[in-house]
């Protein structure tokens, strides 16, 4: 088959590479539909994430049709339409069980994220997924494959990592630094918890715009004066949630900026350089701060509202290409200053069968 593969920081080919096959029982074997382009690709291709060797193929995020499953699983049978999870979980360890923490993301038995990361992921014709029971949803036929796409990573990062863990509460002044795609998953679903306003924050034009679209109340250009801004909205208190989903020092300290006494920060984007944390300044203000990577526990739920028509999706997509262009992808979508692109999306043409050894 072939596949988007990193070879190296700054380098990676469509090219051929051996069918993907059964590892164990509780494997599945994925036909690739649509694979999205994630901002952690742009950082594994950037040499930021170094314990991605080279000959991975890349991407953690994809919707397809089961052609395979080991003897193991119980969800999902071939010819099932899915939703590959950027993340799956053991079901057996501390952080999986369902009766304990559900932290698919800490999975110490062989989940986590693994796809595109420590084995091949969805960026090619065909994908194995394991743990299929966790890392795999099936998907009404009323989604899109370019709007459930949107549900293996960013909508569940920005819901659970920034809004969730950020405590959003009715009447809250919320701010989002980075309006990036998962930033604006978390502006979506910010406004299921009813706060007071919504102030996306971000340099791009572009996002800014579809910052408004998706409900934010207010937005800035993170070089014209947020934290003035939010004084003048909250009367010189403070935002009660501010939620990082830049990935920058300088957006991490705009954001211990602007949070009031009490409030909490919830960082979200992925930091490939250290970022100091002012105590000097922070430690009498009874600030929260939280980190996380995302579980997907929240994935069931948000398919259902996505089948509702109750969660705006759609029109984070603004560029699509053939899989064999993924070269195309990367650049405009690591260029979005310039190409206002939010989420950019693969799917193309694949052979007919996976030639699975005996």
């Amino acid at each position: 088959m072939k596949a988007w593969v990193f070879q190296g920081p700054e380098q990676a080919a469509w090219q051929d590479v051996p069918d993907p096959r059964l590892m164990d029982a509780a494997d599945a074997i994925v036909r690739v539909d649509t694979a999205g382009v994630c901002g952690t690709d742009l950082h594994i291709m950037r040499g930021e994430v170094p314990d991605v060797p080279a000959g991975t193929v890349l991407g953690h995020e994809a919707v397809g049709e089961v052609v395979e499953t080991g003897s193991a699983v119980r969800t999902v049978r071939p010819g099932d339409r899915v939703l590959v999870s950027c993340v799956s979980g053991c079901g057996h360890c501390r952080y999986c069980r369902y009766c304990r923490e559900q932290a698919y993301g800490q999975c110490r038995g062989g989940g986590g994220w693994t796809l595109g990361h420590l084995i091949d992921g969805t960026q090619a014709e065909y994908v194995r997924v394991p743990f299929a029971d966790t890392g795999l949803h099936t998907l009404s036929h009323v989604v899109s494959s370019e709007v459930a796409v949107l549900l293996a990573d960013i909508f569940p990062t920005g819901y659970e990592v920034g809004v969730l863990n950020g405590g959003v509460r009715p009447g809250d002044t919320v701010v989002v630094v980075g309006s990036g795609p998962v930033g604006l998953a978390a502006i979506a679903t910010a406004h299921l918890f009813a706060p007071h306003a919504v102030i996306a924050v971000d340099l791009v034009p572009a996002r800014l715009d579809a910052a408004k679209h998706l409900g934010a109340d207010a937005v800035v250009r993170a070089d014209e004066g947020p934290e003035q801004l939010v004084d003048d909205l909250t009367d010189g208190l403070g935002a009660d949630v501010v939620i990082e989903a830049a990935g920058t020092p300088e957006s991490f300290g705009l954001c211990t900026r602007m949070v009031r006494p009490g409030g909490r920060v919830a960082n979200v984007g992925v930091h490939a350089r250290p970022v100091t944390l002012h105590l000097e300044d922070l430690w009498s203000r009874n600030i929260t701060v939280t980190t996380g990577l995302v579980d997907t526990y929240s994935t069931p739920t948000l398919l259902r509202m996505v089948e509702a028509g109750r969660l705006p999706a759609a029109s984070l997509v603004t560029h699509a290409f053939e899989m064999q262009d993924a070269a195309a992808a990367y650049d405009v979508f690591s260029s979005a200053t310039d190409t206002g692109a939010l989420k950019v999306v693969l799917g193309g043409q694949h052979h007919d069968v996976v030639a699975i050894p005996a």
